[in-house]
């Protein structure tokens, strides 16, 4: 293992993370309502008060990204959690269990794995409405099969390992073993996909905002992008500025990943 500030994309990974977390956090301190319209429509980036420009209801280009952010971590954050917790649990149960409990839990990962996550989550959001909530549970049901996989195959390494035996004769139960003895031996893997899932979530979330389908009582990125379609010659920076986010964002989340990846693997591989 090595530390995760000297791998090769460890260092880049934590800048850009942190300060989009700083971003979603400071966003009401460091910028105003980002519903506030106005006069001042379709200003160009760096006009005095509005250092990005305004669209074309006004409302400031900053205080829309950083309160974009804000939805978009909690998104991604979010979702991916859920997600990593569904998996653990499936996978960590099937892979102890054997038998026809992991043959009956990994067909149904595989229905769920051979779903086409965006196309799926556009029907049930069209369903039933847009929201936060929605998208989040939609995006987290999608994401724990690739979890639970990883984790099956660990577990199932691992469960006649002397220190798992020695705990089952020892009286220990099997909820027990798996969450004491087993789990934290896996937790590797499982941090690295986790913050591909949030990458991944991103990307979905900001993609139902594009086609209409994000919260109307929420600014996210997607959203914006939505808002800019019809002005992309007369008003680049409605698009680009969050386009820009979205990719360093997202690219951030998978260098972490990859960072991880690296700190974690007990082969200590050279960056």
């Amino acid at each position: 293992m090595k530390s995760f500030l000297a791998t090769r994309t460890g260092p880049v990974a934590a800048a850009v993370v942190l300060a989009v977390l700083l971003l979603a956090l400071l966003a009401p301190l460091i910028s105003h309502d980002p519903f506030d319209g106005g006069n001042d429509a379709l200003l160009p980036p760096f006009t005095p008060g509005h250092v990005l420009g305004t669209d074309d209801l006004g409302r400031d280009t900053w205080a829309q990204l950083a309160h974009g952010a804000r939805v978009s971590m909690l998104v991604g954050v979010v979702s991916a959690a859920i997600g990593v917790v569904i998996g653990l649990a499936v996978g960590a149960t099937a892979g102890y269990a054997g038998g026809l409990v992991d043959g009956g839990l990994m067909r149904v990962g595989e229905f769920f794995q051979s779903l086409p996550r965006f196309v799926l989550a556009l029907i049930v959001v069209a369903l039933f409405g847009p929201g936060l909530e929605r998208v989040i549970l939609v995006i987290a049901i999608l994401s724990w099969p690739q979890t639970a996989r990883v984790v099956r195959s660990l577990v199932a390494s691992l469960r006649h390992a002397p220190y798992v035996e020695a705990a089952r004769i020892g009286g220990m139960s099997a909820f027990s073993t798996i969450l004491v003895e087993i789990l934290p031996n896996v937790m590797g893997p499982v941090i690295v996909l986790g913050s591909l899932d949030v990458a991944t979530a991103i990307l979905l979330e900001a993609g139902l905002g594009f086609f209409g389908l994000g919260d109307p009582d929420r600014i996210s990125w997607g959203t914006m992008l939505n808002g800019a379609q019809q002005y992309l010659r007369t008003a680049w920076w409605m698009a680009a500025f969050p386009g820009v986010a979205i990719a360093i964002t997202v690219l951030g989340f998978n260098m972490l990943g990859d960072a991880l990846n690296q700190a974690l693997d007990p082969r200590g591989r050279r960056p």
